[in-house]
């Protein structure tokens, strides 16, 4: 489990900034249509060459939905939003699923949300705030626009508990995926996105979130899901945008500040306070 959450923590942690990249050579929505396109293409290789079968009729309508949630519409809206907004405030936003995921489990799943919890919760969305450099936004419609993907992603995350613990993880991965990127298929042919500057930079950028960012990490994240608590799992991939600063101090010589120094602290804190046993 934990190899698996420190993988997601490091593929996620450095495509941020890789999403941000990538909106100089696609237009948002055309891009996260080869994510995902990519993604998919690369698991159903995987899925015949291990002949998994399709997924059970019973689990069918909920890998569509949570496909068009978690994959099309929550990563649809960090892209567009990062038009307006840095990358790091973009993942303060998007991050703020642990927050209305741990709300909802209270109420579907019942994962109590105690008053430690929640403090918690909150301690770790400060800490990120101030990870980031308290940096403020410019766009409020961009930040909504993020924040409501956020908030799909965490019922996504409930949907994947309620009703798909038992499917198979490479075929509700895979399905998911597929279907996510059937529906910006659709969507892009419909709606003109714009032209592509194909190069190289922009080949990596797809190379890395369809293999890396999309195949294998929300394989791995489906697995963490279906096994421990929705709260704790979406808790823990706070660690993500921690090892994104971290790797562009080491990698990128950017300057180890107090506000990263003291987000991190109070990330981990707040996961802590969350995912300790009780007495």
């Amino acid at each position: 489990m934990l190899r698996a959450l420190a993988a997601i923590w490091l593929i996620w942690g450095l495509n941020w900034v890789i999403m941000k990249t990538a909106n100089t050579y696609f237009p948002p929505i055309l891009f996260v249509t080869w994510r995902f396109g990519s993604g998919a293409l690369i698991l159903l290789a995987i899925a015949y060459w291990r002949k998994i079968p399709l997924p059970d009729a019973k689990f069918l309508p909920w890998i569509i939905l949570t496909g068009v949630l978690q994959l099309t519409l929550n990563n649809v809206a960090a892209q567009v939003g990062m038009q307006s907004i840095s990358a790091g405030m973009a993942a303060v936003l998007n991050y703020t699923a642990p927050l209305w995921t741990a709300i909802l489990a209270h109420f579907a799943l019942n994962e109590r949300l105690t008053r430690t919890k929640l403090f918690g919760v909150l301690l770790a969305m400060v800490g990120l705030y101030v990870l980031m450099g308290v940096q403020g936004v410019d766009d409020l419609n961009a930040a909504f626009i993020i924040i409501a993907g956020a908030m799909v992603m965490a019922v996504s995350n409930i949907v994947v508990k309620l009703r798909l613990t038992k499917c198979d993880m490479v075929q509700l991965t895979t399905w998911q995926m597929v279907f996510g990127a059937l529906t910006l298929v659709l969507y892009s042919t419909l709606v003109p996105q714009g032209e592509i500057n194909w190069c190289l930079p922009a080949v990596l950028c797809v190379l890395y979130n369809g293999a890396l960012a999309s195949a294998l990490a929300f394989f791995l994240w489906n697995y963490v899901l279906t096994h421990i608590e929705a709260s704790s799992a979406s808790i823990a991939t706070l660690v993500a945008p921690v090892v994104g600063v971290l790797g562009g101090v080491v990698f990128l010589g950017e300057p180890l500040t107090i506000y990263i120094v003291a987000g991190i602290a109070l990330i981990f804190a707040g996961i802590l306070i969350v995912v300790r046993k009780r007495r």
